[in-house]
């Protein structure tokens, strides 16, 4: 099993990938690049998520833990506990302050990721929840499960809003269209389905794969769907026309997940085979900022139709005839594959957030967010731009452990060192504080059983 995502920007192609053997690994798609491999999870990864800005990573587990971790070689990371059964889906809001996780134990998270602190739970689900995404606006949260329900929830007064049910089969993913006016699900039951979550009407319903699909991404032109499943197969959908265009093949079992690039000119597929394949799209290439901007402008309900929002109104099934383009790269294209990279494990020195208490504190005069959040929209303005510059420079441009005079991994452990010393000195206190009034109000019970005791005395 394998779950992947990658980010692309000017400075810097990255790639993260999770799997069934715990590690998250961090690739470069540099040529003659390393990997880096992150330990910290117990158990199986289900889901990475790059934050917007890519300065912060999220991964979930089977471990029943959520990690935020700095994409560097320090391999610093937190660790959000709260659920009670293991974590299937972790995304971030639009806007970098929020994460949304979806857990077995039937609820979905928020998280507050300016202090690393648990917000509030969703509680509707009768049965697992697969996933949860955010809307582009951040005002909705949409949650799949195996209840076979997929509901919309509001992020303001954190109550659903909607519900939209099926009786065939359930939903393994979900997933907002950019501009945030319809839902795809990636259904059990081999089926894709598009709703329009302003009318409450499905507009599409795709029967194109032979197995249960996994996973679903949007380009961001909103234009296309390409759907992972386990047929181990991708399909790539055109939704203005209604009708499946591609078929790829390259996995040789199923397929589990699936994400476009920003700017749509590539995608990433991981699978049970234990490959990540990247692929390069031919559809128009689209500048991300200019798609963000023109979606932004259209995501309340009441906004005027727009030709992206218009779809066919009729199901396409698409049972036999299908007149589409199938590709095998294993066929048709060279292998292009270099040599084994080498890989750099990385131990994580992490601190711990539950619902009960929150480890870490606001940061006093933006040095921990300087230092640990890297997203520039979470920063104070008393942060430093050349503090800033020297954290988001490439992974591959950072000095090498000879090059320090202390390796990273024992300054780490140092400061791990030091943070719980702290804390066991504030519990020893609080101890000692409630030791002395346990003997105090002792000492005034024995005074008064002596003064009782003396009374009954003189009155025999």
């Amino acid at each position: 099993m394998c779950v992947v995502i990658f980010l692309i920007r000017s400075n810097t192609n990255l790639a993260a990938t999770g799997s069934w053997d715990t590690f998250l690994m961090l690739w470069s798609l540099r040529p003659q690049a390393r990997a880096f491999r992150y330990v910290g999870h117990k158990d199986v990864i289900t889901s990475v998520q790059f934050s917007p800005l890519g300065n912060l990573l999220a991964s979930a587990s089977r471990d029943r833990t959520i990690r935020l971790w700095i994409p560097d070689k320090r391999g610093k990371s937190s660790e959000f506990k709260a659920h009670t059964a293991p974590v299937r889906s972790v995304d971030f809001s639009a806007d970098g302050q929020f994460l949304a996780s979806a857990s077995e134990d039937k609820s979905i998270k928020v998280w507050n990721m300016y202090r690393q602190r648990f917000l509030y739970s969703l509680y509707r689900h009768t049965h697992w929840v697969r996933c949860a995404k955010f809307s582009p606006d951040g005002r909705l949260i949409v949650s799949c499960s195996e209840d076979k329900t997929i509901k919309i929830w509001d992020t303001t007064n954190k109550q659903c809003v909607n519900n939209f049910s099926d009786f065939v089969g359930f939903a393994n993913f979900v997933a907002f269209n950019p501009n945030g006016t319809c839902i795809a699900s990636a259904g059990s039951d081999h089926t894709v389905k598009i709703w329009d979550i302003r009318v409450n009407k499905l507009l599409q319903h795709y029967q194109v794969h032979s197995g249960g699909v996994n996973c679903v991404s949007f380009h961001p032109s909103g234009n296309y769907l390409i759907t992972a499943s386990s047929d181990g197969t991708l399909k790539i959908l055109d939704l203005l026309e209604g009708r499946l265009i591609y078929t790829l093949q390259g996995h040789t079992g199923p397929v589990f997940t699936v994400s476009f690039s920003k700017g749509g000119e590539l995608f990433t597929s991981g699978g049970a085979d234990a490959q990540v394949l990247l692929w390069r799209t031919n559809f128009d290439e689209l500048n991300y900022k200019d798609v963000s901007k023109r979606n932004l402008k259209r995501l309340h309900f009441d906004s005027p139709p727009h030709l992206l929002d218009i779809y066919p109104r009729t199901p396409h099934p698409h049972e036999g005839r299908i007149d589409t383009v199938e590709i095998n790269p294993k066929l048709d294209v060279i292998d292009l594959q270099t040599s084994t990279p080498p890989v750099v494990d990385i131990l994580s020195f992490d601190s711990t957030t539950t619902t009960e208490t929150t480890v870490r504190t606001l940061p006093d005069k933006g040095e921990e967010i300087c230092g640990y959040f890297l997203n520039p929209s979470l920063m104070s303005s008393e942060c430093s731009p050349t503090i800033l510059k020297k954290k988001t420079e490439d992974i591959s441009d950072l000095p090498s452990e000879s090059q320090r005079s202390i390796p990273l991994a024992v300054t780490d452990a140092l400061e791990h060192i030091m943070e719980q010393l702290n804390v066991l000195t504030q519990t020893v206190s609080i101890l000692e504080q409630r030791l002395t009034l346990t003997e105090d109000k002792l000492k005034d019970c024995l005074e008064n059983q002596q003064k009782l005791f003396n009374a009954i005395q003189q009155k025999i």
